[in-house]
């Protein structure tokens, strides 16, 4: 067998060196409600790549698409591929995500307010069958040792405190990746600052790969090596984090720098996201 027909017959993330490759997909909602239109994205092995946008441009629903949680919303992938670790993962169930490595931090922390927080990081280990979890929940308590310090109900966290958990609950199922969904959003940007540089920290150390799905543009391209932005169910511009705060229609949506000689685009914001990205 050449060389060349081994390449042929990898997948589009193998061949790419992808740790997550998503291919042109279409997502529904109800069977007819389109939302993402042929969506193409990847992510590389051991990064941080931001997915930028605004309210409705399709950004949790890329996630949902991912960790298969489409289904409990009357979603579905219709059109495409999603790749994870060389494997077609659209269409299987999200436990299965997960053990294959995939885990969503979701939007709004979804923590259970009545449980404690070890128990809540007990809870992200569901699928493990190994005897590492006592030690996974110290490795957790290092990275946000003010959770090691909170011994009751989870409910009775500050929004902060609930996002370090979230984390936590995340890294205990011991992912190849994290899908963060909003991880600034309520936080106070002292708070989102700390947040930020545990995740930057947690990539570097664990060697755990992240796509963030974020609002706070400004924050995300501070951790992320390369960035999306989506209007309208699909990707209108991708580069490197450097490249993105440096696009002067970047700075003027999304950094909240208008940049040369704009004064106003009140009226003409859309029309011109439609112009030069659409």
């Amino acid at each position: 067998m050449t060389e060349t027909t081994e390449v042929n017959r990898r997948t589009p993330a193998q061949a790419t060196g992808a740790l997550l490759s998503v291919r042109n997909i279409e997502v529904v909602y109800d069977k007819v409600i389109l939302v993402l239109r042929g969506l193409s994205l990847e992510v590389p092995k051991g990064a941080i790549v931001a997915l930028l946008g605004a309210n409705g441009a399709g950004k949790s629903t890329t996630l949902k698409a991912i960790s298969g949680l489409l289904k409990t919303e009357d979603g579905e992938v219709i059109r495409g591929e999603i790749v994870f670790d060389g494997e077609r993962i659209n269409g299987i169930d999200p436990d299965k995500i997960v053990r294959r490595g995939v885990f969503q931090v979701m939007e709004g922390r979804r923590i259970i307010s009545d449980m404690t927080s070890i128990e809540n990081l007990k809870l992200g280990a569901f699928t493990r069958t190994d005897d590492g979890i006592a030690g996974d929940i110290d490795m957790v308590f290092r990275y946000f040792p003010r959770l090691k310090e909170r011994t009751g109900l989870a409910g009775y966290l500050s929004g902060g405190e609930q996002q370090m958990l979230a984390i936590g609950r995340a890294l205990m199922a011991r992912p190849k990746m994290i899908l963060m969904d909003e991880p600034s959003m309520g936080l106070s940007p002292l708070l989102v600052k700390e947040v930020f540089a545990i995740i930057s920290e947690i990539n570097r150390d664990l060697g755990v790969t992240i796509l963030l799905v974020e609002q706070n543009a400004r924050a995300a391209l501070s951790v992320a090596s390369h960035g999306y932005i989506m209007e309208q169910g699909k990707v209108v511009l991708d580069g490197t984090a450097e490249e993105l705060r440096n696009n002067e229609d970047v700075k003027e949506f999304y950094l909240g720098g208008a940049g040369d000689q704009r004064k106003s685009f009140k009226n003409l914001k859309s029309f011109k996201r439609r112009k030069r990205w659409l």
